[in-house]
C-alpha cells in the first residue's frame, strides 16, 4: 500500500495515488480487464494505440530502454499499463520482495508530461519529487502536428530533411547484418546515429532493404508472423508486421512511435471503389522535433507483381515522412486524427479523390486535372492536363494503345485531348519520365476511368501520328525554334498550308507526308512538301492530294553528321474540302540544295503544248537549261534563274545545271512530268 502525490508545476492537478497490489490477484484482475492473457515474457496486456483498437505491448523481455531481464524476472514481474488518446499514461511494475526492479513506477500525467519513479522516491510539495525524472511521453495529434489540406506544394516531406546528408548514415544502415536480437539490432543501427531523426532514419532503411513482404502470408494470413523477433528473423512479413518491427524498434531507440491502421489504395485497389469492413493496411507515425510524421515501410520497400505471387526490393523514398496531405492520397486512417490534416477528409472524399502514384511527385508532377478518377466525354472528347515543376516527358495509353488521342507537352506539363472510339467505360494510362533520363523506361503516374456516351465521328487520327504531336521545349532542344505554326493540329481549307522554323546550328532537315489507307505512296510522301532554307530560317510548303487527316513528321541531324536522320515531331494536318487535289511537287535529285527554291512551276505535273514559266533560286551555279523535247537556257536575273520551255512532244522534263564554269556536264536537279497529249 502507498500514497503519492505530485504537482509538476504550479497549474497542474495534484493526484493521490492509492495503490494496493496482491500479485496473483493483479493477474487475473488483467486478464480480466483486457480480454487477452499474458503470454510469458511476450506482450502482456493490450494497449489503445490512439487509432481506435487495441494493440499489445511491447515484450516484456527487455526494459524501457531495451536492455534485456532474466526469463525468470519477467515470469515474475507484472505490469499494469493505462493509456489514453489524451496522453495520460499510468504504468505500474509490480516486483516480488527483495528484488531489483528496472522501473518500480512510471507515471504520465496531463499533457506530455511524465515521472518515473524509483525507489526512495517522497512526496515533496510541488516540486519535482526527489528519485524522479522528468521524459516526454507520447500524446494525440494536436494542433502544432496538422497540414493544411490541399496540398501546398512546398514539399514532399513533412519536415526539412536534406536527403544528402544521410548519404553515410544510409550506406552504413544497409551493411548492418543482425538477427538475434530487435535490441541487438538497434544498438548497432544507432552506433552511427546522432539525432532522434536519424535515428528513425538508419532504422526505416534497414527495413525496407531488409524486410520483404510476404506474398504467402498475403494470401494466407496463418502463415504470417507479425511479432517483430519473428519478422526479423525470417526476414518477411506482411505490411502489420512492417509497422511493428518499426514500432518496437523505435521504442528501444527511444523515438515515440506509433502502429497505425486503415485503408489503403494498394495492390488489388480499383478506380472509384468503395472501402467497407476491416482494415486493410498499417504504417506508422513518428515524434519529431515536436510533431508527429507519417511513413510507411511496407511501401517503401518494394512491390509486388500484378498477381501478388512476387515481390521485388524496389526502394521508395516517398514513403518516408510524407507530406500529409500527400499521405492521405492512398491511406486513410481509421483514426481520422492521425490524418494530421486541417480540415480532415471524410471516407466519401478520400474514396473519390484522384489516385496518384508516388512517381507522380517523385517526378516533379504539382496537379492533375481533372481531380476525379472518372472523366465523362463531353461530344466524344475527354481533356486531361498535368502541372509539374520542370520540363517532363509525357506518354498515355487509352485501351493500351496511343492512337486515340492528341498529347502535347508545355513548359511545365502536357495537355491531352482524348476520342475515344466506341462507347463505354475505357482505362487511360498516363506516363512520364525526367526529360534527361537516359532511357526510354517511363512510370505511370496517373490512372482514369473514361465514360464515353458518344463517339465523335469527325475525328480522324492517322496510325502514323506519334505521341506527343506539335512543336514544344522538346522540339527547341533539338533546334526547332519559333515555330508559325505552335498548335499540334494545321486545319487547312484548300488543301494548302505553310508552316517555317528558326533553325540551330548545323542542323539539316527532312520532311515527310503520311495518310492511312495507302493513299500517300512511300516514294510520293516527300513530293508533297516543298523545302526552303533561307539562312537560318526553314519554310515547309505542304500541297495536300485529297481531303482528310495527314501526318507531317519532321527529322533532323547535323550537317556534319554521315548518319541518318533522326525522327524529332509531327503536326496533325487536316481538310474537310473534298475538292482538293493538289499534285505532288516535281522530283528534286541528290544535287538539289536545301538553300535552292522554286517560285514557278511549283506543280510536279506540267501541262501539254503548254509555254511554261521558270523561275528558279539556285545560287553559286554558272549556268541552268531544261530539258524538253528540246533545249531551253534560262538566263539569270536579279538572283533569280528564268526562262520559258514548251512541253510540246515530251512526256518529262527535266531542270539541268552547270555547277560552275568549269565544268564540262550538266547535273540533273529537277524531274517534271507533262499530262498525257
Amino acid at each position: 500500500m502507498g500514497t503519492v502525490a505530485m504537482t509538476a508545476d504550479p497549474s497542474a492537478l495534484t493526484i493521490n495515488l492509492l495503490l494496493i497490489v496482491q500479485l496473483e490477484e493483479a493477474a487475473g484482475k488483467q486478464r480480466g480487464q483486457r480480454g487477452r492473457p499474458a503470454e510469458g515474457c511476450r506482450g502482456a496486456g493490450l494497449q489503445d494505440d490512439g487509432n481506435g483498437n487495441s494493440r499489445a505491448q511491447p515484450p516484456q523481455g527487455t526494459d524501457l530502454n531495451g536492455r534485456r531481464v532474466s526469463r525468470e524476472s519477467c515470469k515474475q514481474t507484472q505490469t499494469l499499463t493505462s493509456y489514453t488518446n489524451e496522453g495520460t499514461q499510468v504504468t505500474v511494475e509490480i516486483h516480488p520482495k527483495d528484488t531489483t526492479p528496472q522501473l518500480f513506477k512510471k507515471l504520465s500525467f496531463g499533457k506530455g508530461t511524465s515521472w518515473a519513479f524509483s525507489p526512495g522516491a517522497e512526496r515533496v510539495g510541488g516540486h519535482t519529487p526527489q528519485g524522479f525524472r522528468r521524459t516526454e511521453a507520447p500524446r494525440p495529434p494536436g494542433g502544432k502536428d496538422l497540414h493544411a489540406y490541399p496540398w501546398d506544394k512546398s514539399s514532399l516531406k513533412s519536415m526539412p530533411v536534406d536527403l544528402q546528408q544521410f548519404e553515410k548514415l544510409d550506406a552504413y544502415a544497409l551493411k548492418v547484418n543482425v538477427q538475434n536480437s530487435v535490441e541487438e539490432l538497434v544498438k548497432a543501427l544507432l552506433r552511427q546515429a546522432r539525432s532522434d531523426l536519424e535515428k528513425v532514419r538508419a532504422i526505416w532503411m534497414w527495413i525496407c532493404h531488409h524486410i520483404e513482404y510476404d506474398v504467402v502470408g498475403y494470401h494466407n494470413k496463418s502463415q504470417a508472423s507479425i511479432e517483430p523477433m519473428d519478422v526479423l528473423q525470417r526476414g518477411k512479413s506482411i505490411c502489420e508486421g512492417y509497422a511493428g518491427l518499426f514500432e518496437r524498434m523505435c521504442s528501444i531507440a527511444g523515438i515515440q512511435c506509433m502502429k497505425l491502421s486503415g485503408y489503403s489504395k494498394g495492390y488489388g485497389y480499383k478506380m472509384g471503389q468503395t472501402f467497407t469492413g476491416d482494415s486493410d493496411h498499417a504504417w506508422n507515425a513518428v515524434y519529431l522535433e515536436g510533431r508527429w510524421h507519417l511513413l510507411d515501410s511496407t511501401w517503401g520497400s518494394g512491390s509486388v507483381d500484378d498477381s501478388c505471387t512476387k515481390f521485388t526490393f524496389r526502394y521508395n523514398e516517398f514513403y518516408f515522412l510524407t507530406h500529409p496531405a500527400l499521405f492521405i492520397n492512398n491511406h486513410f486512417p481509421d483514426n481520422s486524427n492521425w490524418q494530421l490534416l486541417k480540415p480532415t477528409l471524410t471516407l466519401k472524399e478520400f474514396e473519390k479523390n484522384m489516385l496518384h502514384s508516388s512517381n507522380f511527385y517523385m517526378l516533379g508532377l504539382l496537379t492533375a486535372h481533372p481531380e476525379t478518377a472518372i472523366i465523362q466525354t463531353v461530344n466524344g472528347k475527354a481533356s486531361v492536363s498535368v502541372d509539374c515543376r520542370s520540363a517532363t516527358l509525357f506518354s498515355f495509353k487509352l485501351k493500351g494503345t496511343e492512337e486515340r488521342g492528341l498529347l502535347t507537352l508545355r513548359k511545365h506539363g502536357m495537355e491531352l485531348d482524348i476520342y475515344p472510339r466506341e462507347t463505354g467505360s475505357h482505362k487511360l494510362q498516363i506516363f512520364a519520365k525526367p526529360s534527361k533520363a537516359s532511357d526510354d523506361v517511363y512510370s505511370c503516374v496517373l490512372e482514369y476511368v473514361v465514360e464515353c456516351e458518344s463517339v465523335d465521328e469527325a475525328v480522324r487520327l492517322p496510325k502514323d501520328l506519334h505521341q506527343p504531336v506539335g512543336p514544344s521545349w522538346w522540339t527547341e532542344r533539338q533546334g526547332f525554334l519559333r515555330p508559325s505554326q505552335p498548335s499540334p493540329v494545321i486545319h487547312s481549307n484548300d488543301g494548302r498550308c505553310a508552316l517555317t522554323f528558326t533553325l540551330g546550328k548545323d542542323i539539316s532537315v527532312l520532311a515527310s507526308l503520311h495518310a492511312d489507307g495507302g493513299s500517300l505512296p512511300e516514294d510520293a510522301s516527300r513530293r508533297h512538301i516543298m523545302q526552303i532554307r533561307r539562312g537560318n530560317q526553314m519554310e515547309l510548303k505542304i500541297h495536300l492530294p485529297h481531303a482528310g487527316s495527314f501526318v507531317l513528321k519532321l527529322y533532323a541531324k547535323k550537317k556534319s553528321d554521315p548518319g541518318n536522320y533522326d525522327y524529332v515531331f509531327n503536326y496533325l494536318i487536316t481538310c474537310l474540302n473534298t475538292e482538293v487535289k493538289w499534285p505532288a511537287f516535281p522530283q528534286s535529285y541528290s544535287k538539289w540544295l536545301e538553300e535552292y527554291e522554286i517560285l514557278e512551276p511549283l506543280s510536279g505535273l506540267l501541262p501539254a503544248n503548254r509555254n511554261v514559266q521558270f523561275k528558279l533560286r539556285m545560287p553559286g551555279i554558272a549556268k541552268v537549261l531544261v530539258q524538253a523535247e528540246n533545249t531551253y537556257p534560262l538566263t539569270q536575273s536579279r538572283g533569280y534563274w528564268e526562262g520559258t520551255c514548251n512541253t510540246s512532244g515530251c512526256r518529262e522534263l527535266f531542270v539541268m545545271v552547270h555547277e560552275n564554269a568549269n565544268h564540262s556536264f550538266y547535273s540533273h536537279v529537277l524531274k517534271y512530268e507533262v499530262e498525257n497529249q
